[in-house]
This record gives C-alpha cells, structure tokens and sequence, in this order.
C-alpha cells in the first residue's frame, strides 16, 4: 500500500480520566534515516496505561500524552539507512526504544512509550529500527501487540540472578497480563506453579493452562500460609510480585530463604507491615522489574517459538480503535483474565 498523508491518534489533553481520551488527526512523519513507518495493527492495554491516565503512575509527564505502550504492526517503509528492515515485516516495537541491552539506564526510561515518550494508539507510527522485534510467524498481530510489556516483564521477572529452571516453584499473583504470562513462562520452563486469585472461575482459566495449585485469597486470607504448606513449609523459588502494598509482605512469607521477589506491579490496595527483617534473615533477592530491553525481547521470542502451545497469549476481549475508552473501562474493572486488546487496523 502506499504510504498514507493523515493518521489518527488518541490523545489525553491532561491526566484524571481516561474518559478524556479524543482522537485527533495528524499529519503522518516520514521516517528518519533509522526509522520505520509502521502500520499499527493491534495495541493491548496494561494496567500502566489506565494508571497514567487518572494520575496514579507518575511518570513526570501530565498533559498532551499520546496513550499506550504495546502494539504490532507491519512495516509501510524504511529510513535510507536501515538494513535490517524492509516494507512488509511484521513487527513489535520494544517497550522503551532506547533500551537496547544490559541495565536499564534513566535514558533508557525516557523512552517509554505511552508516557515518557508518544505513545503507540495511533494508526502510523514512525519507530526507531534497532527497537524492533520481529513477530513470531504463529501469532496474529491481535496476539503479537501482547508481547511488549506484559509478556516481557514477565520473562524478565523469572529471568533473575537464578533464572527459573525445572521443579522451581513459581507463585503469580492474579490473574492480568503480567501474572498469567508468568505462568505460561513458568510452565513451560517446567516449573511448579502456584496461582491465587479472587475468583474460582479464573483459577479454572489458570489450571488449564498449567497451574498446578490454585488459592483464592478471599476464601484464604492467609494465602501465603498455604503457600508454605503446599511447599512443605520449605517455600517458593519465585514471586511474580505484582500487587504492591496489598501483597508484599506475605509474597516474602511466601518465598524461600535465597528465593527471589520480581517486585512489578502494584494493583492491590492496602498496606502491609515491614518485611525488613524477613528479607535480612531470608536472604530474599528482591528485584525490581520495569519490563526490559531489546536483546531480552528477542530471547523471550525464542522461548515462545520453541513453545507455541504453552506460551500462546491468552486475549480476553478485544475492542474496536473507535472503542478504546470502553477498553480502558473493561481493565479497569479487573474483569479480564489476561490481556485487553485494540484493534487498529484490520
């Protein structure tokens, strides 16, 4: 196709509510001599993007925020100087297009996308060439826009100092995107995982994909007690910490002394004690994941082509791009079990 004159994008004029979202129209940038135009096909949101939306997320950004971080789309065309990428490829954009390899870097964080950076709910975006990843050829561009943070934090928080290995027990909490990637990550790397939720219906969801024990922590407020007992009071090797002030604290009584803490998220209201002490006389590793960088997308790729069935992103509802205030509302409602997506394009 040729290259279009006008996209359309979404666009919050400042933080407070997502119900603020307007598209606007604008002219479609020719890429640099590094860039590619991409065609946005699929954008799925993260609790991130609702989070800057109503002011929870400080990113240091609060007004004129093109929203969204995560999308695939196929290449239109490419800047002089690129080699790597031609019209056609099917691509994911990493989450910061600056993180390239090794540790993360405050420059590095200014790329991101959907806050730092201009985000990704748009119909054509231009994307610097060394941030791409190609997509894997079993997954449509629906599946694919899941990978970017989601799936990536998830890998990078099993990917510590002591990477998941087999017979590793693996404790996710909740049943979002990050969480049931984990799980997926986790099983397929032959782990045992353990999987707590607030409904018996998403436990049925996280069973068949693999979970071995399952709690739901409104009938188990103690859950990390039965996380100890289903270990034989030993505890797990890693938490997928994504509930923050909530969890914490009985994430570090869920893990065992040398075990690791992934912290990532914080979804779960309430608050919790001081683990100070636990993590001193535990020797608890605690990591804070803030998804990763390009060299690590690539590795994950490999993991997920080397197992399609275990590792195939799990969609719980899509809307349309004329709908996407309506897709911020079905995250916020913490209904889904998995990930929430935007279809751009057709």
């Amino acid at each position: 196709m040729s290259v279009p004159q006008k996209t359309q994008h979404y666009f919050l004029p400042k933080v407070g509510t997502y119900k603020d979202l307007v598209i606007k129209e604008a002219p479609v940038a020719k890429p640099k001599a590094n860039e590619v135009l991409v065609k946005v096909h699929a954008v799925s949101l993260q609790y991130r993007d609702y989070s800057v939306s109503v002011g929870k997320y400080d990113i240091g950004v609060y007004e004129n925020i093109i929203p969204c971080s995560d999308m695939a789309g196929e290449i239109l065309c490419v800047g002089e100087d690129v080699k790597d990428w031609k019209k056609g490829d099917r691509v994911c954009s990493n989450f910061m297009t600056g993180y390239l390899d090794g540790p993360c870097t405050p420059e590095a964080v200014q790329t991101s996308l959907g806050g730092q950076s201009p985000g990704v709910l748009t119909q054509y975006k231009c994307i610097p060439a060394h941030a791409l990843v190609r997509i894997p050829e079993h997954l449509n561009y629906i599946q694919a826009s899941t990978l970017p943070c989601a799936a990536l934090t998830a890998y990078n928080g099993l990917q510590g100092p002591n990477p998941v290995k087999a017979g590793d027990y693996v404790l996710v909490l909740g049943s979002g995107g990050v969480s049931i990637f984990a799980l997926q990550f986790a099983v397929a790397s032959g782990a045992i995982v353990i999987a707590t939720s607030s409904s018996d219906e998403k436990l049925k969801i996280a069973s068949k994909l693999g979970a071995r024990h399952l709690i739901n922590y409104k009938k188990t407020p103690d859950w990390h007690k039965e996380v100890m007992k289903i270990t034989g009071g030993v505890g797990v090797d890693h938490v997928i910490e994504v509930g923050g002030s909530g969890t914490y604290e009985k994430s570090i009584n869920s893990v065992r002394h040398g075990g690791e803490v992934a912290v990532i998220g914080f979804v779960a209201e309430g608050t919790s004690g001081n683990p100070i002490v636990s993590i001193i006389m535990k020797s608890i590793e605690v990591r804070g994941v803030y998804v990763g960088s390009v060299s690590l997308f690539k590795n994950m790729i490999r993991l997920i082509e080397a197992n399609p069935s275990k590792t195939e992103p799990v969609i719980d509802k899509v809307f349309s791009f004329n709908d996407a205030v309506s897709a911020y509302a079905y995250l916020e409602s913490q209904k889904h079990v998995g990930k929430v997506v935007i279809e751009v394009a057709k």
